[in-house]
């Protein structure tokens, strides 16, 4: 008897699987925590399991078909993968209709079953899924530089309430800013050569003088440093974008439009105090 030797898969098909899985996977994350909170659901409706879970669905699969959409995915393969949102989702929902089983079955066993959909989905097109990431030209409209600036459009929308309705920062919150690039320097071994060093303990020490500043300033002059602060450190974010620097430049980027926009809204509240 004769056996067939099976295979493996070539490593660059799988690596190109497994990212455009994990790609799916956080744009659905994006889509729950940033559309989540845009609909105006009565809490009545949302504490119900239908609602709740079609809610969710949804939210997952705007985000997601928008990034394959992105990515240069066929209509039939982004059509398949938003079916596998609502799917597992629709096969709880019957039995909960009938009283069967509880709201908290239906969204925990329509997450379970959602993952294997999802991986179900894409060995259908295995030649697609494991190709490299790529954006057609015909698709590089507005639309598509919109997503190319996703770490700018996030930080936006992680922070619009901010400017929508302006709130005071504590003072030492400014020292999340130098010591978040030290901490990730040091993780990502980003840190030298030793100017780059140099750099980020010199921001350091600037940011404590201005922590003292703004203490003594009293209430109002001491938002209006920490607003200055703030700003002054998204200038520090693109420059570290431009050269690439110490941590990775889509966070640059979005950090960049997150202290901006900070910046602001606490000289804001400054400025009625």
């Amino acid at each position: 008897m004769t056996t067939t030797a099976v295979t493996p898969a070539p490593r660059p098909l799988v690596r190109h699987f497994v990212r455009h899985f994990v790609e799916m996977l956080l744009a659905m994350a994006v889509g729950v925590l940033v559309l989540g909170p845009l609909w105006p659901v009565p809490a009545t409706l949302a504490a119900r399991a239908d609602v709740a879970s079609l809610v969710m669905a949804t939210n997952m699969s705007v985000a997601m078909a928008v990034w394959m959409w992105h990515r240069g995915h066929s209509n039939a393969a982004i059509g398949e993968m938003v079916a596998a949102m609502y799917l597992p989702f629709l096969v709880f929902l019957v039995p909960w209709w009938t009283g069967l089983i509880t709201g908290d079955v239906v969204l925990i066993g329509g997450h379970v079953l959602m993952v294997p959909a999802m991986v179900l989905a894409m060995l259908r097109r295995t030649t697609e899924y494991g190709a490299a990431p790529h954006i057609e030209t015909e698709r590089r409209g507005v639309a598509a530089r919109v997503l190319e600036r996703w770490p700018s459009v996030l930080g936006l929308l992680a922070t619009v309430d901010n400017l929508l309705d302006p709130r005071p920062v504590p003072v030492y919150a400014m020292m999340i800013l130098p010591v978040g690039y030290l901490a990730i320097g040091a993780i990502r071994r980003t840190l030298r050569p030793r100017p780059v060093l140099l750099a980020q303990l010199g921001a350091l020490l600037g940011y404590l003088i201005l922590l003292g500043a703004a203490v003594v300033a009293g209430p109002q002059w001491g938002q209006y440093l920490v607003g200055v602060g703030w700003i002054f450190h998204a200038g520090w974010d693109l420059w570290h974008h431009r050269r690439n620097l110490v941590i990775p430049r889509p966070l640059a980027e979005w950090c960049a439009v997150v202290d901006l926009i900070i910046g602001i809204s606490v000289i804001m509240v400054a400025a009625t105090l």
